[in-house]
């Protein structure tokens, strides 16, 4: 199986807040570029869980060995599952100064999409990452959700109490949040969701400073 994984550089893009796992300790979807401009995904990663000199940040440019999409029932283009114990951090964060532009050197070299042009490549062939880019940002919407985690969640947690492993505290947000926008396809508004690992922290912090 060792021989099938490929060793693949790549620069983190997306990593979002963590949720709890029933195969897994908890999770957290990370997406990023590879070196020839391919999208994958990374899973399962539990990052909280990872050695401190492997908790990569975004756009920070990584090597490990990842097994081809498919080989573990994930049929998405893009997914691969990680070596873990060879993932190891090659670069600092590319740098954000002058708007970005070392980061939009990568970014804008990748193709973007529609979000209905999206929809039909998943249906084609299983892609399931892209870049939509929005043509008016219309809103943003802080939604107020249940405070607790929903009973299968919360029971994933009291297993891995149960069997001795020791989790990391994790704080379950109690909004959800969505860009609401226009793309060139839209007459109409798209809503998506916003999972960013940033998003979490900054509500966490910001709740923490104001008391509220």
């Amino acid at each position: 199986m060792k021989d099938k994984y490929q060793k693949t550089k790549v620069l983190i893009t997306v990593k979002t807040y963590p949720h709890p796992s029933k195969g897994y300790v908890e999770l957290v979807c990370t997406a990023g570029i590879t070196e020839s401009g391919e999208w994958v995904r990374l899973y399962p990663i539990d990052y909280r869980y990872l050695r401190n000199n492997q908790q990569y940040h975004k756009y920070q440019w990584i090597e490990v060995d990842l097994l081809p999409h498919g080989k573990q029932g994930d049929h998405r283009k893009e997914s691969r599952k990680p070596d873990i114990d060879t993932l190891k951090i090659i670069s600092r964060p590319i740098p954000t100064a002058k708007n970005w532009l070392e980061r939009r050197k990568i970014i804008d070299s990748m193709q973007h999409n529609t979000l209905l042009e999206l929809e039909k490549l998943y249906e084609k062939d299983r892609t399931s990452l892209g870049i939509v880019r929005p043509t008016e940002v219309i809103d943003l919407k802080i939604i107020p959700v249940d405070l607790n985690w929903k009973p299968k969640q919360q029971a994933e947690i009291d297993q891995m109490r149960l069997f001795g492993i020791q989790r990391k505290k994790l704080t379950k947000l109690p909004y959800k949040f969505q860009f609401v926008f226009l793309c060139e396809d839209s007459s109409k508004p798209h809503n998506t969701m916003i999972e960013d690992w940033e998003l979490g922290t900054l509500f966490l912090k910001e709740r923490q400073r104001l008391g509220s």
